[in-house]
């Protein structure tokens, strides 16, 4: 007879085993994020294992000739009731421990705009952990929101393709296209925010010599306090705008 404690009961934990091509830069890392390490052993073989708040990492042995910097070592999801705190935690541990936060090359963490659902931090082995925030929306429009038109659908698809897709370089060449072609019949501030978003992917992406360009466009619309709170908050680090951004009328 099978008693309740045969039973399979539905409190397990899953741990992710990623890969660790980098273990000492690995576990350099996330030390300096204020991570526990709970288990480090190299040889025989290397298995690390840390811990923060109520997560675990492990890192097995990785593949023979496996390249952290292909960025195709593995990753995990963390699912958190709010991801700011997150982020907000990460960044100050980044900036006490390396004078700055790490944003490009390994190890990094992605931007993170007010109001956003997910960030990323990618190690020194290579692996992605992203962090999630339950109630995130399931389905995700790429190409932008259907119920959207014009620039402002560009912007949603940009938005989408930085913070679900990591890909910087995509959310430029949108926007890019969509001022373009969308410009002259969009609202002021959805030409505003598009050149808000160039700035900051042009920094980003190492195209500084295009931040006149954009900011010039920018300085020369007038926005409204209320329209000048949009925008900055379009951008995961408003003080980039700064020197374009006119004073609210």
């Amino acid at each position: 007879m099978t008693t309740n404690e045969d039973r399979v009961q539905p409190n397990e934990t899953t741990v992710p085993l990623l890969h660790c091509p980098a273990p000492a830069e690995t576990l350099a890392f996330w030390r300096a994020l204020g991570f526990e390490v709970a288990y480090e052993q190299l040889k025989p073989y290397v298995y690390l294992a840390f811990t923060w708040s109520g997560f675990q990492l492990h890192y097995g042995p990785a593949p023979k000739g496996l390249d952290p910097a292909k960025e195709a070592s593995g990753g995990c999801l963390v699912m958190v009731d709010a991801v700011a705190p997150y982020h907000a935690a990460f960044t100050e541990a980044m900036r006490r421990a390396y004078g700055k936060v790490l944003v490009k090359g390994l190890p990094r963490i992605t931007r993170y705009r007010a109001g956003a659902s997910r960030f990323s931090v990618v190690d020194p082995s290579g692996n992605t952990i992203v962090f999630i925030q339950r109630d995130e929306p399931q389905e995700v429009e790429y190409g932008g929101s259907k119920e959207l038109q014009g620039l402002a659908r560009v912007l949603d698809n940009a938005r989408i393709l930085r913070e679900f897709k990591s890909d910087d370089r995509a959310a430029y060449r949108a926007l890019d296209s969509g001022m373009r072609r969308r410009a002259d019949d969009a609202p002021m501030v959805e030409q505003a925010m598009a050149l808000a978003g160039l700035i900051e992917l042009s920094v980003a992406l190492e195209k500084a010599e295009r931040v006149p360009e954009w900011g010039a466009r920018l300085r020369a619309l007038s926005l409204t306090a209320q329209e000048r709170a949009q925008v900055e908050q379009y951008v995961a680090d408003p003080a980039l705008l700064t020197p374009w951004l006119t004073d609210a009328t």
